[in-house]
């Protein structure tokens, strides 16, 4: 392993050095609350015991009454409309019985909710996306206020689903915690194809028959979808956090395999609850691993949505990251994997190629991850390199794989696809914005045009139709922040965006809403903060004022006279609150009110909070 590369250590401890407070304060509160050695509820009144155990039947109700036993919590996202979660179905009895065979016990103690973006993209539930995340962190919180439990086991994949247990365990940091995720279905309908399709569909060359089919055979089984967006970015995100068990995360679901490391997971969290293993969850989540976590989806290109979750999890452990900490660590982390919407390949290609294990063995040896951290294996990252399998039925380790077996796939930090991560931060007069290039063209990485300004995807396609937009344009989609409409991914815009690209225009997209891993090849300055919902400056661009986006020198700006764009009046401010009703929607008003910026993990937990601009002036909050 080499020495820790110099720009790494040093924000490293420009993150430790801010958080010093916040950090000391989070630690304080686990460190108290920890019950090293005895069972939690061992000090619950006995009428708040008989209640916790009055369900159970059997050895286990004994082992509850008799207090000695630790008692593992199952938290779980399942349902069997996920297709990444419907195999969790049978994991809460593999849990109990092997933990029993561990000496302990587990309930289920409850479920979060679960939805599919794939599923409400586009449609007005997709709108409470990202609030979900923060509504999954509290209801992991409600799940684990028994005191009945001694360390945690969260199930759960996709999207803002694992940011939302992660934050809602880590508010019971003192109990240990490990992440069981359950791998991606098998490879279908090459992602380059299925894009293809969707573009035809978009330009009338294609049915919907045409396009049903290329989805159906794209997702088509249990298991995570196999593009590299969120979830999986989720996965291998969280494994060199060290929250998974080394391997753990792209094992297909429905193996031997899959199901032998879940029930290691349970002994694992039996042995992790008390002893000289004793391991809180709030202990393994500190500066060194979220800084791992960043570095990983840099190296690998991953979702640009964790430039709000990581924000947001490590502000749950008293750590304060923010964009510039991404930006500066992604100028010196190279490029490793080439998975869509990034390259051809998808995540199962990417796991045959040498997977996480050769990804954390070329980071580590290059100096690029921290290896002295604390892992749900045990001390030390190296444990990461090693991979599971099964040996006459036995879960074993093995050493991972020392060389990349698809250098078009996965390559050592030696040989990288760029020199940089490609995820970089742009500031200029209409705020700040996030812009992901690794799958965007040198050429097309600089973009100055006319603006053509929607706040919606619907005008966006009618306009894109009416052939509007067949020149060189800089399509800008406002009000799609967090306080305007929970900051919907704006998928639907994708396709079209790619034709004009190939019919050879110039062509980028501005906009403070979210478009996940799969911007792909257009260039999309996106999560603009301040967002136009708070009078940010994106509220004063009109049509035809020319847009310069340029991820070279990191810049995103409106080329109008200060003076002239200052003067102007604020444009669909404040939002229209009453649109805002139908699909479950007007039950988060409360959480659209306090949600705080893009750029702080658009949380509605925390000190920042868009109740920051309550009885300011439009001037004011736009300053």
């Amino acid at each position: 392993m080499s020495d820790l590369h110099p720009v790494v250590a040093e924000v490293t401890a420009r993150i430790a050095a801010r958080s010093a407070a916040s950090r000391s304060a989070y630690l304080e509160r686990v460190n108290a609350a920890a019950l090293e050695g005895r069972p939690a509820r061992g000090d619950l009144a006995c009428s708040n015991l008989a209640h916790g155990f009055a369900g159970i039947t059997g050895g286990d109700k004994q082992a509850l009454r008799a207090v000695r036993k630790p008692n593992v919590a199952i938290v779980s996202a399942y349902n069997d409309m996920l297709s990444a979660h419907q195999p969790m179905d049978e994991y809460p009895s593999w849990i109990k019985e092997a933990a029993r065979g561990a000496g302990g016990i587990a309930q289920f103690a409850g479920g979060v909710p679960a939805m599919c973006d794939g599923v409400t993209q586009g449609r007005a539930g997709m709108e409470l996306s990202l609030y979900s995340r923060d509504v999954i962190a509290m209801s992991t919180a409600i799940a684990l206020s028994h005191d009945m439990f001694d360390s945690t086991l969260l199930l759960g994949v996709c999207d803002k689903i694992v940011p939302g247990l992660l934050i809602g365990a880590l508010s019971f940091g003192h109990l240990p915690a490990i992440l069981v995720p359950a791998g991606p279905m098998e490879s279908g309908l090459p992602n380059k194809e299925k894009a293809r399709v969707r573009q035809l569909f978009a330009e009338g060359k294609a049915t919907r028959e045409d396009l049903l089919e290329a989805e159906a055979a794209s997702y088509h089984s249990p298991g995570t979808c196999t593009f590299y967006g969120t979830a999986n970015s989720n996965q291998l995100v969280v494994e060199v956090m060290g929250l998974h068990l080394p391997g753990a995360t792209f094992v297909p679901p429905s193996t031997p395999l899959r199901k032998a490391l879940t029930e290691e997971a349970a002994r694992r969290a039996v042995a992790l609850s008390r002893g000289e293993e004793f391991t809180p969850l709030g202990h393994v989540v500190d500066v060194k691993s979220v800084v791992n976590g960043v570095i990983a989806l840099l190296a690998t290109g991953g979702s640009t949505n964790h430039t709000m979750h990581l924000v947001a999890i490590a502000s749950a452990a008293g750590v304060e990251l923010g964009w510039d900490d991404f930006a500066e660590l992604s100028s010196v982390v190279p490029l490793l994997a080439r998975v869509y919407p990034n390259g051809g390949a998808d995540i199962n290609h990417f796991q045959a190629a040498g997977g996480v294990q050769f990804l954390v063995g070329t980071l580590l040896d290059a100096g690029l991850l921290h290896g002295d951290v604390r892992t749900v294996a045990g001390p030390g990252l190296d444990r990461y390199r090693r991979e599971p399998v099964l040996v006459d039925g036995e879960l074993v380790w093995r050493d991972g794989p020392t060389e990349t077996l698809d250098a078009a796939v996965l390559r050592p930090a030696s040989d990288p696809f760029s020199a940089d991560g490609g995820l970089r931060m742009l500031s200029g007069n209409l705020g700040r914005a996030v812009i992901k290039v690794s799958a965007v063209a040198e050429e097309h990485r600089v973009v100055e045009a006319p603006a053509r300004v929607f706040t919606s995807q619907e005008a966006f396609g009618t306009a894109f139709k009416a052939g509007e937009l067949d020149r060189d344009v800089v399509v800008v989609v406002r009000q799609q922040g967090p306080q305007a409409n929970g900051m919907p991914e704006l998928h639907k815009l994708t396709p079209a965006l790619g034709v004009l690209m190939d019919r050879g225009f110039k062509v980028a997209l501005v906009t403070d809403g979210r478009m996940s891993g799969a911007s792909g090849k257009i260039p999309a300055a996106i999560q603009v903060t301040p967002e136009a919902a708070v009078g940010g400056p994106l509220a004063r661009v009109r049509d035809g004022d020319v847009l310069r986006v340029d991820a070279g020198a990191c810049s995103l700006d409106v080329v109008v006279d200060p003076v002239e764009l200052g003067a102007r009046e604020l444009v669909d401010f404040p939002p229209d609150a009453q649109s805002w009703t139908g699909t479950g929607r007007e039950l988060f008003a409360a959480l659209r009110r306090s949600v705080g910026p893009a750029d702080r993990g658009a949380s509605v937990f925390g000190p920042i909070a868009a109740s920051h601009f309550v009885g300011l002036s439009n001037q004011e909050v736009s300053r």
